[in-house]
């Protein structure tokens, strides 16, 4: 035999040999197929059946719990719905005791309705107490307090006198403050005074007026500053 000859029959046993290793090899691998797949597997059927009756029982349990706190709510929102008619009766009826006893006098009674004599002694006496405790209170004044300045006609004025006729100009209502000169010009001086007046009683026009009616010292007066007191 020949050389070719002797490599294609060696070549063809090696296929032969692997062909026959593989046959069986596919054998024993179906064999373990069919040995799994005819034995059915109870403990992973087990557990399946067993987690899916946990499952329903706890789905049973949460809905009754479910309900449970639904029907607690409506008892407590029907109890707190109770309680607080009677706390808001009470507040109304509170506020009307407390608006019936103001001052502890009833001026707009009913003429319709008949009262004794001691009720309206009564009545008129509170009454009268309580018209001696309003006249009691103090009467806030209106004050303001003013600093005029009284310019003169030239500096040979007599700023002393042009003072004190400022200072005779007495009313009601009216008090003099402090006073003092202030330079103008060329010598000349013009009178800065001060005082508080009851706004009721003196008037800022009447008040100048009285001013230039001295003539004889006083040239104008003007309004340096004005607060209310």
């Amino acid at each position: 035999m020949s050389v070719l000859m002797y490599e294609k029959v060696w070549l063809d046993k090696n296929v032969y040999n692997e062909a026959e290793k593989n046959y069986y090899e596919s054998l024993n691998k179906m064999d373990s197929v069919a040995s799994l797949t005819g034995v059915p597997n109870t403990e992973i059927n087990s557990k399946l059946n067993k987690l899916v009756q946990e499952n329903s029982e706890l789905r049973k349990a949460m809905e009754e719990l479910r309900k449970l706190v639904i029907s607690l709510q409506a008892r407590v929102d029907g109890l707190e719905s109770t309680e607080d008619k009677p706390q808001a009766a009470s507040k109304v009826q509170a506020a009307k005791e407390e608006q019936e006893s103001d001052d502890g006098v009833d001026l707009f009674g009913s003429d319709d309705e008949e009262e004794s004599a001691e009720a309206a002694k009564l009545r008129d006496e509170r009454l009268a107490a309580y018209n001696a405790k309003k006249a009691k209170k103090p009467v806030l004044i209106a004050k303001s307090n003013i600093i005029l300045d009284v310019k003169p006609w030239d500096d040979e004025t007599d700023m002393k006198a042009m003072e004190q006729a400022v200072r005779n100009i007495s009313t009601d209502g009216l008090l003099w403050g402090a006073a003092k000169l202030v330079p103008l010009a060329f010598g000349i001086h013009k009178l800065q005074i001060s005082c508080v007046v009851e706004d009721d009683k003196v008037s800022v026009d009447w008040l100048t007026e009285e001013i230039e009616k001295n003539e004889d010292f006083v040239q104008s007066v003007d309004i340096a500053a004005f607060n209310k007191v």
